[in-house]
């Protein structure tokens, strides 16, 4: 796979080029070697080589947060009125 090079030119936000450029000089490397690292592992693996999702709730997640909004509206549920006093109530 080796041979003649060519330049691309992508967009990035500037804050998000500097933490990667700070991240990739950590482990040793620029952010051009880093996207070739990304694009070699992409057509190894015929794919993204990594998870992309919109990062939706599992369904345990959305049974938790249903039952906090209900607990949240139930007048007769038990209320604290601090962190250590629910937690001394958690105890006993």
């Amino acid at each position: 796979m080796a041979g003649s090079t060519t330049n691309i030119s992508i967009r990035m936000d500037a804050d998000l080029k500097a933490q990667a450029d700070t991240l990739f000089n950590e482990l040793g490397m620029n952010l051009s070697t880093a996207f070739n690292i990304f694009v070699r592992q992409s057509l190894r693996e015929g794919r993204i080589p990594f998870d992309v999702s919109l990062n939706q709730p599992n369904a345990e997640t959305i049974a938790a947060m249903q039952e906090a909004e209900r607990i949240a509206r139930d007048p007769n549920a038990k209320r604290y009125s601090d962190v250590e006093e629910a937690l001394r109530e958690l105890k006993r």
